[in-house]
């Protein structure tokens, strides 16, 4: 019987017929699925491995919770880990795993972290400012949107949302701290609303890309991603397979240059008139364009509206 708090865990898998495909699962093998979330992508995945297992990692202690009583029926067929998907190079090294067959990224923030008001990830609800993914990290959105720099908050908006109103945001952010601390996300969407002509508000809510932002920096969701994503390809098995889907462009262009580097035989400058470099190609693209949402998820899953699945195969 699965109690309220794990139904709460339970999402639609982005992309999960087009991932479960990218896998080219082998029943035998071993497989990682870097986000577990709600554990919608790693159900499929366990359910099609015979003798293989998979190790799944999550920084969330309630998914975690969640999701190991939904995956408790495949018993020892699945290993939990409590970590950062970045570190998944030492956490392989120290279980004494020398390579795996295939990795899934869901690089999307999971249905219950945005619909519990509590965790202060959405723009729709009046919580206390917080957003992390993992509870217990220091820095929360209250300390960034409180304490960071006029400058860095422009440079976090501008760069990480992508709001061509970041000073205009800002502006208001600092002079309402000035009164007191801005507490909530309510006080947050006030603000940015106040800052933003209505003419340009356009569909959606006005503060998305300002909640992006700050999510982004609280969390480092692309601080040492290319890193990782190039230690994810070290750990694959000749023929093993990396699919990572993104949300937004600053992860998918992460995603590409370094899929587009580690599958090319030549990485030196356009300048330079022969190769140097030496540089050989240890992968190849699976899908050299984005695989997006088919318009019936698209109807069944809004959610799933800005991704994009990004494939390679270790050759």
């Amino acid at each position: 019987m699965e109690t309220t708090f794990e139904n709460n865990f339970k999402h639609t898998p982005v992309l999960l017929n087009e991932c479960l495909q990218a896998l080219n699962i082998n029943p035998t093998g071993l497989y990682i699925d870097g986000t577990l979330g709600g554990g919608g992508h790693s159900i499929e995945i366990l359910s099609r491995l015979t003798t293989g297992k998979l190790i799944a990692f999550d920084k969330d202690d309630d998914a975690l919770s969640a999701t190991k009583n939904r995956l408790k029926k495949f018993g020892d067929k699945v290993v939990f880990i409590k970590d950062d998907f970045k570190n998944m190079k030492k956490v392989l090294s120290d279980l004494g795993v020398k390579g795996v067959d295939g990795i899934l990224l869901d690089l999307g923030v999971s249905s219950y972290q945005i619909d519990t008001p509590e965790r202060g990830f959405s723009y729709r609800f009046d919580s206390i400012l917080d957003m992390r993914m993992d509870k217990n990290s220091s820095l929360t959105a209250l300390d960034v949107v409180n304490t960071y720099s006029k400058e860095d908050l422009i440079r976090i908006l501008y760069n990480y949302g992508e709001e061509s109103f970041a000073k205009s945001i800002v502006t208001k952010i600092i002079e309402a701290r000035k009164l007191k601390k801005i507490e909530t996300t309510g006080e947050l969407v006030k603000l940015v609303e106040s800052a933003i002509p209505k003419k340009f508000w356009g569909r959606g809510n006005v503060a998305k890309k300002t909640f992006q932002a700050i999510r982004i920096e609280v969390n480092g969701e692309l601080e040492g991603l290319d890193k990782a994503i190039n230690e994810m390809i070290d750990i694959l098995n000749p023929q093993g397979r990396l699919a990572i889907i993104t949300f937004h462009s600053l992860e998918d262009r992460i995603v590409k240059n370094v899929f587009k580097e580690r599958s090319s035989n030549c990485i030196c400058d356009k300048t330079i008139p022969f190769c140097v470099c030496n540089h050989k190609a240890d992968v190849i693209l699976v899908n050299k364009k984005p695989i997006e949402p088919t318009k019936k998820e698209l109807d069944e899953n809004t959610r799933s509206s800005s991704a994009k699945l990004r494939i390679i195969q270790k050759i």
